[in-house]
């Protein structure tokens, strides 16, 4: 074993593309020295430290010969202890392959966060979060993400282990089919917010496969952070009862945005931050690759958590996140000013959704779900259906709604649809509700809340009506608000819904 320091003296700063990253001092091994002795070893033990200020991804290069059938990497870090209210040490890691590490390139070959301490990549296998294939020569890169340093900064120690040999075979990957048997045009209940064992997670996709259809779901998204590797292990999932589709959580220092539905084998880069101006380039990644925007969790309080990029580039946004929190009700409101900003503006309207953001146990699988209305169960059209708005959002399977508009000659509208009626034309508002017991129903417009009703029955079930013009209120959307004893605080939601639209459109 041969060591090494990398000390901050021997760095050397570059620009990605995007944020100034640093570059350490290589590592070297015996040049094929050992290639062809099967199961031979050389190891490499670097140290260093990382003041406070350290760029987000510090690259330390390794240098791979010819003859490797595996690359293993172990890292640690000191956590000294801090004063209360400062940030700690905590250190993710990755690694790029000898394709380099250019920015949305083709180097990328895992990522596991903070998740785990050590990973292997060979042709047939690697761990959870990392891409199997051949280990071949060049410079790779070891990735390290320092996402908070202490003041005392961060010492690391990085191991790294070659094993030559021959490379096994490599199987050809197999993903889920992009259609399930659904049941025509009707309406679909999903998570799109999930992750496995292939991220932070610590479920498997077979035990996350179960609880979503414990969960009442149609479908579900892979979406393990800033990697690709769980999109082949899904195809033992799916069935005529389970759509599973394939994205990525891309989680940026400015934000986390889910890749919901791409084609499987996507990768979305994630090393940006809002000031680069590179959101936009990986926006149209996604939608290139067959999926949708959707910023998640834009309000939660986590470093690095709240959303920065604005959502000019969005197909919706994920207002509840999980159980429901402050934070959640923060996102609502923010949705509800950006709904009021487009019908006085003139201009589109980004839809909500509501998803778990499981990870483990307790973690609810489908708490909440989005309930979308669909043409049928393919991917494509639960995107399609997303992306108009044709949803609400429940707490779980037990919560159903009906939401509609009609006007005085027979005009209707439902969740996500405009009713076309002159402005002072009488519209009738009509919600049904099961599953909800001894919940408030609050109908919400852009002058406000403009409808609250008393409690439900314990039976959960029952029907509202309210009657407004087009002049009165330019869109209704309808809340389903649990009890609260926190005076005129509302409850925590049980479901929402996307808005109806009411009058004629108006153009900017």
């Amino acid at each position: 074993m041969c060591e090494d320091d990398h000390g901050i003296g021997r760095r050397a700063l570059f620009v990605t593309g995007a944020a100034a990253a640093l570059t350490l001092g290589g590592v070297t091994f015996a040049s094929g020295a050992h290639a062809g002795a099967a199961d031979d070893q050389e190891t490499r033990t670097v140290r260093g430290t990382l003041p406070t200020g350290s760029p987000d991804f510090v690259y330390l290069p390794v240098e791979v010969p010819a003859g490797v059938a595996e690359i293993k990497v172990s890292y640690t870090y000191e956590r000294p202890s801090v004063p209360a209210g400062t940030a700690g040490n905590a250190l993710d890691i990755g690694i790029f392959d000898e394709h380099g590490t250019e920015l949305g390139g083709r180097g990328f070959r895992g990522w596991s966060g903070g998740a785990r301490t050590e990973f292997f990549i060979r042709s047939d296998d690697a761990t959870p979060g990392y891409v199997p294939g051949p280990v071949r020569p060049g410079i790779w890169h070891i990735v390290l993400g320092p996402y908070t340093v202490a003041p005392q900064g961060l010492a690391y120690e990085v191991t790294v282990t070659l094993t030559y040999g021959k490379p096994a075979p490599a199987p050809e990957p197999v993903y889920p089919p992009s259609r399930a048997r659904g049941r025509g045009r009707a309406w679909y209940r999903g998570d799109c917010h999930l992750h496995s064992w292939y991220s932070d997670g610590r479920r498997t996709p077979a035990e996350i496969a179960a609880l979503a259809r414990e969960a009442g779901l149609d479908f579900i998204n892979s979406s393990d952070h800033n990697t690709h590797a769980a999109h082949p292990h899904w195809a033992d999932q799916a069935g005529d009862d389970l759509l599973v589709m394939l994205g990525e959580e891309v989680t940026t220092r400015n934000g986390h945005v889910l890749a919901l539905g791409t084609e499987p084998g996507t990768f979305v880069d994630w090393r940006y931050r809002a000031r680069d101006n590179r959101f936009g380039r990986f926006a149209r990644r996604i939608r290139g690759a067959g999926g949708l925007v959707v910023p998640a969790h834009p309000h939660a309080t986590c470093v690095g958590c709240g959303w920065k990029f604005g959502f000019g580039e969005a197909d919706a946004v994920e207002v509840w996140n999980g159980p429901y929190t402050p934070d959640d009700e923060v996102a609502l409101a923010d949705w509800d000013s950006m709904l009021v900003a487009s019908v006085r503006g003139g201009h589109d309207w980004l839809p909500a959704m509501g998803n778990s953001d499981a990870h483990r146990d307790p973690d609810r699988v489908g708490s909440p779900q989005t309930v979308v209305l669909a043409d049928d169960l393919t991917r494509e059209a639960v995107q399609e259906g997303i992306r108009a708005g044709r949803s609400y959002v429940a707490e779980s399977k037990l919560v159903s709604l009906a939401f509609s508009a009609s006007g005085a000659k027979g005009e209707h509208a439902g969740i996500g649809e405009r009713l076309r009626v002159a402005p002072d034309t009488p519209v009738t508002v009509r919600l049904e509700v099961t599953g909800a017991p001894r919940c408030t129903v609050r109908l919400v417009t852009d002058q406000g809340t403009l409808f609250t009703s008393d409690p439900l029955p314990v039976a959960g079930s029952g029907t509202v009506e309210w009657r407004t013009t087009a002049s009165y209120a330019a869109y209704v959307r309808a809340e389903l608000r649990h009890e609260t004893a926190a005076g005129p605080v509302p409850g925590a939601l049980a479901a929402f819904t996307n808005p109806i639209f009411l009058g004629a459109a108006k153009t900017p």
